[in-house]
């Protein structure tokens, strides 16, 4: 390997060291996800695409809401030595003792997309759930599409899964004050039970449902085709929620979903992996990195194309 580069200059014989090229590390990328869900399709690009492009590697995985599932991932990292791990937040505290762990050995840990203040992290990227849920029952609230006395219905994958919990608790600081009602309802990470479960739902109730949240993707996503089931035309009942996923830009730009939360999936996994790269280099984050846009007709086509790939 050339170690030295000699250089001229002005007569001079000027010795100049190049830098020995960096030694790939293995980092793991551990989601509370499931691979049929098209969002996590997005997150699993931005990891693959940050292994390419750095020559690491990046052992992923999902648990599909399988919380022991997803600790003993986090301990096999451990076991392996990873230089660094990235993942989400399953269920509030879950991520605890384990995080505790990769940090006695020395490991630095990433929180994407599902934050957990009781989890001593080292840095957290994706959003604030919270402030989440705010945005979209404020927009409900400010668009004149919800008043007191009113009920919205609030569609969930998982049940008890963190970002479904800190979303509600935004909404609540809304619409509690303003004497709105809610409920949440659970679903599966089958797409197919998801449509069945949210048809049957919005047949029963169909006569006091004055707007919905969906608090995830895959039922955001499913709007569409449980309203053409139902029988519900587009934009007879307002629909805010999640905007990561082809489905709902397209909803959006057909008018099933009013307005959506775009969190740029791909993003979120290409740089949780650099500040973990960073961290297992030993330079601390020290800091969140905080995502999110909501985006109406007139901004899903720029997500559409993003998703598209285009």
């Amino acid at each position: 390997m050339l170690k030295h580069l000699k250089l001229l200059v002005a007569g001079a014989a000027i010795a100049v060291a190049l830098p020995a090229m960096a030694q790939a590390k293995t980092f793991y990328w551990i989601s509370h996800g499931g691979p049929a869900d098209p969002v996590w399709t997005y997150f699993l690009q931005g990891a693959n695409q940050w292994a390419e492009d750095t020559g690491n590697t990046v052992n992923t995985s999902f648990h599909s809401g399988d919380v022991p599932s997803q600790q003993e991932a986090v301990r096999s990292a451990i076991a392996a030595k990873a230089d660094a791990i990235v993942t989400t937040s399953p269920d509030p505290g879950s991520m605890v003792d384990v995080v505790n762990e990769a940090h006695a050995a020395g490991i630095p840990v990433i929180n994407i997309n599902t934050p957990d203040p009781t989890v001593d992290f080292d840095s957290y990227v994706g959003m604030d759930l919270v402030v989440t849920g705010q945005k979209w029952a404020q927009y409900l609230v400010d668009k004149g599409l919800v008043k007191s006395g009113d009920f919205v219905w609030m569609p969930v994958e998982v049940p008890g899964a963190t970002y479904g919990v800190q979303e509600e608790q935004g909404i609540k600081s809304v619409f509690e004050p303003l004497g709105i009602t809610w409920e949440v309802t659970d679903n599966t990470l089958d797409q197919a039970e998801v449509i069945t479960r949210m048809s049957d739902y919005l047949t029963a109730n169909r006569g006091k449902v004055k707007a919905i949240i969906g608090l995830g993707d895959l039922v955001t996503g499913s709007i569409k085709r449980v309203f053409d089931q139902v029988g519900v035309q587009p934009g007879e009942i307002p629909v805010v929620g999640w905007g990561n996923s082809l489905d709902t830009t397209q909803e959006v730009l057909n008018g099933y979903v009013n307005a959506a939360m775009w969190q740029d999936p791909q993003a979120t996994s290409y740089v949780g992996l650099s500040l973990a790269a960073m961290a297992a280099s030993g330079i601390p984050p020290g800091f969140d990195v905080l995502v999110g846009n909501l985006y109406e007709k007139d901004g899903a086509q720029l997500v559409d194309d993003i998703l598209a790939g285009k």
